[in-house]
């Protein structure tokens, strides 16, 4: 007898070790078209289901340039997930962020250059991006980190670059005329397979460092730092987001794909 799935509405995508925040799980390992991702932890979150699925591996050993995103993406797709909130580590553009500030964005600009970025290899199908990120989880966890005494600020353009080395001062110089406030190496392709499924999505970024030219030189064990001490915060916005998030979703991001196709 073949073995049932557990379901999940939300899924959450973050760092390695971030499964402790659900009440409770157990381990599940999902094939999909695509590939084998991560181990996946299923629990509850105020009497939700939850998944999460840690972005690099359990172990953080996948690097941001090759994260099978549609292998990730299509695992919570096939739980039945209709949300997720992911978090990234990003990098300060504007000069007015400072580290351990956390923000949710509300518009990105890809700079990956070798990634799989679609679903559909064998159709044409334009998804609109008009409203890049789920403005329902947005406002939740906006709302939700003034529930816990901390301001999310919800105006903020991500870039997204291939990784994995950090960017250069004069990418980031380009960046900040563009009009950029974060850059981040794990963000896309997740938001476009997301939508391509009709799936929402938002993210939490925290700033973990000043981007390249900003401050003398960028270390992982930096980054690593700020990650633990925010780590926490972020943890207790995410449960707070999760239980007021609506049953039932009234956003056009499950409307996705109508009119999407070339007929």
């Amino acid at each position: 007898m073949k073995k049932s799935i557990k379901k999940a509405e939300i899924g959450i995508i973050g760092g390695s070790h971030m499964e402790n925040f659900l009440e409770s799980f157990q381990k599940t390992r999902i094939g999909t078209p695509y590939g084998l991702p991560p181990i996946v932890y299923l629990g509850e979150i105020s009497k939700r289901k939850v998944a999460f699925i840690p972005r690099h591996g359990p172990d953080h050993s996948i690097p941001p340039h090759l994260i099978n995103y549609r292998a990730n993406i299509y695992a919570l797709h096939l739980l039945g997930v209709k949300r997720i909130i992911a978090t990234n580590a990003v990098g300060a553009i504007n000069p007015e962020l400072k580290p351990g500030e956390l923000l949710t964005p509300h518009d990105f600009v890809d700079f990956t250059k070798h990634r799989k970025l679609t679903f559909y290899d064998s159709k044409v199908v334009h998804v609109d991006f008009s409203v890049p990120y789920c403005p329902e989880i947005r406002s939740a966890l906006v709302e939700s980190g003034k529930k816990v005494g901390t301001e999310i600020l919800d105006k903020a353009i991500l870039v997204c670059t291939e990784g994995p080395r950090f960017e250069t001062p004069a990418e980031i110089e380009a960046f900040r005329r563009l009009g950029c406030d974060i850059v981040g190496m794990t963000g896309i392709p997740e938001a476009v397979l997301a939508r391509e499924l009709g799936i929402c999505y938002a993210t939490l970024c925290y700033v973990s460092n000043m981007a390249a030219g900003m401050q003398r030189k960028i270390t992982p064990s930096e980054v690593g730092e700020v990650a633990s001490k925010i780590r926490p915060l972020m943890e207790q916005v995410l449960r707070e987001t999760i239980g007021i998030l609506p049953h039932e979703r009234n956003c056009p991001c499950k409307d996705a794909l109508k009119n999407a196709q070339f007929k």
